[in-house]
C-alpha cells in the first residue's frame, strides 16, 4: 500500500476519534443537565499567579452540594463539589488582564470560603443570582451569609 493511502486512513481515523469525542462531550452535556439547575462555571484550581488557574466547566446544584464538571472531560462524576452549609460567599469582582481572556464573556468572579480555604468561581450574573439563592436557602438553624 502506498505511502499517501497510509497516511489519508490516518487522518480519516483522526477525524473520526475527533468526531466521536465531540459526540461524546454533547450527550455528557445533555446527560448532565436533563435534570435542570446546570450554568457554566468556571474554577479556578490555582492561585498562585494572578489571573492563572481557570478551568472552564459546568456547575449544578444537586440537593445540598454545587458540582462542577469540567468542561473537555467524558467523566459523568464531578471534579469538585462544595457543599451549601460549607460554603460562605465573601464577595465577587470583574476579571482582570489576562482573565478577561480564559474565563466565559460577561462572567463574573465570586470569592467564597469553604472549609479548604479560599474558593474562586466565575459565572453569568444571572446564575450568580441563582448562587446566592441558593446559599440563602439553607433548611434553617444552618448559617450562612450572604
Amino acid at each position: 500500500m502506498p505511502l499517501w493511502q497510509l497516511l489519508l486512513d490516518a487522518a480519516g481515523a483522526l477525524l473520526v476519534l475527533v468526531l466521536v469525542y465531540g459526540l461524546a462531550l454533547v450527550v455528557r452535556r445533555r446527560l448532565l443537565s436533563r435534570h435542570g439547575g446546570t450554568f457554566e462555571l468556571s474554577y479556578r484550581v490555582r492561585s498562585e499567579r494572578a489571573g492563572r488557574g481557570w478551568l472552564l466547566g459546568l456547575g449544578r446544584y444537586s440537593g445540598e452540594q454545587l458540582e462542577w464538571f469540567r468542561i473537555f472531560s467524558l467523566s459523568p462524576r464531578p471534579k469538585r463539589s462544595w457543599r451549601r452549609d460549607a460554603l460562605d460567599y465573601t464577595g465577587r469582582r470583574d476579571p482582570e488582564g489576562t482573565e478577561r481572556m480564559s474565563l466565559y464573556p460577561d462572567h463574573t468572579i465570586v470569592r467564597c470560603l469553604s472549609a479548604e480555604g479560599d474558593v474562586e468561581l466565575a459565572m453569568a450574573p444571572t446564575s450568580l443570582m441563582g448562587f446566592q439563592a441558593w446559599l440563602e436557602a439553607a433548611p434553617p438553624g444552618t448559617a450562612t451569609t450572604v
